[in-house]
């Protein structure tokens, strides 16, 4: 997948829109739809909108999401994929603009060909994110690997091996590109999944970022994009193109419980372009990592009336798994 992307980059440049992802039978290879749009499509729409008029269910969108953070090119084509769909429920037609808008691709939970390298800045969560999903993999029985590359963080390995520990999951350490490449050579044909966890870096520092191209070059890792959501969105948005340009190619979004806003995220994939995969919304490590889908991020961006709260997503996630 990480090739795939770096090649549509390469051929169509960072304006690219990803249209459909397609993993072929048996993990021989993957199918990425990209397109690009003209300059100006966006305006011929919103011209044809304003002669139409905007369906109900459409403004109720463009008010979500304007108070999630949202503004600017990307909440215009949401709200005209709303307003496209025809649909007059506003949750429902939220779900289809996001599912024209965006790729939804959870992380697999029982097998992949290519470890998981967890990046992203400092403070983000990357490692308590990759002992939920040791764990979320190891409740299915899977053989886990756990690999910490964090040699930066004082008490980095110390963390996670707690978490390890319980799970009865060697902790296996990488100090540098070269120790990585040995330590994801000793995980090949002995586990089902590997996860690392990797030092928080500094988006904006190119030498940051050449340390993380080393580290995923020698290592055939497939970066994901570990990002708290509730930031400014324009942040959120440069630091999801700096990991993007390294190769990563999912989002995972993290304190979904302790923010009311999802701009922030919506802005860093776009940016990208990054596939959404999974979310954090809970604590714990047990049950604390769960997909997110279209249906799942509408209902969270447009509750079904003001009263309501929140989805629960840990919740989903213990009954999904009961």
């Amino acid at each position: 997948m990480s090739e795939a992307m770096q090649l549509i980059r390469q051929e169509l440049g960072d304006d690219a829109i990803i249209v459909s992802t397609q993993r072929a039978a048996g993990g021989k290879g993957v199918r990425i739809t990209a397109a690009l749009e003209a300059a100006d499509t966006d305006d011929v729409i919103a011209a044809m909108l304003a002669e139409a008029g905007q369906t109900p269910a459409a403004e109720l969108l463009r008010t979500a999401l304007a108070e999630h953070g949202l503004s600017g090119r990307l909440l215009d084509r949401l709200v005209n994929a709303a307003t496209a769909s025809g649909i007059d429920n506003a949750q429902m037609a939220c779900a289809a603009a996001l599912e024209a808008g965006f790729v939804f691709a959870p992380l697999p939970e029982q097998q992949a060909p290519r470890p998981f390298l967890l990046v992203g800045p400092p403070g983000n969560g990357k490692s308590m994110t990759v002992a939920k999903l040791a764990a979320r993999s190891a409740m299915k029985n899977r053989r886990v690997g756990v690999i910490s590359a964090d040699n930066v963080r004082a008490g980095a390995n110390a963390q996670l091996s707690a978490f390890t520990d319980i799970l009865k999951i060697e902790l296996i350490s990488a100090r540098g590109p070269d120790s990585l490449a040995q330590a994801v050579a000793r995980c090949q044909g002995q586990h089902d999944i590997v996860f690392i966890d990797s030092p928080g870096l500094n988006p904006f520092k190119q030498s940051d970022l050449d340390y993380l191209a080393s580290l995923v070059e020698v290592a055939d890792v497939e970066p994901i994009l570990v990002l708290a959501a509730g930031a400014d969105p324009a942040e959120a948005a440069e630091v999801g193109e700096a990991f993007g340009s390294v190769g990563a190619t999912r989002l995972l979004a993290t304190r979904l419980d302790t923010t009311r806003r999802l701009g922030s995220i919506m802005a860093a994939a776009d940016a990208a372009p990054l596939m959404f995969c999974d979310v954090s919304a809970s604590p714990r490590v047990v049950n604390g990592v769960t997909p997110i889908s279209a249906a799942i991020m509408a209902r969270m961006l447009m509750p079904g009336s003001a009263n309501e709260s929140r989805p629960n997503m840990s919740t989903r996630s213990e009954a999904a798994s009961s």
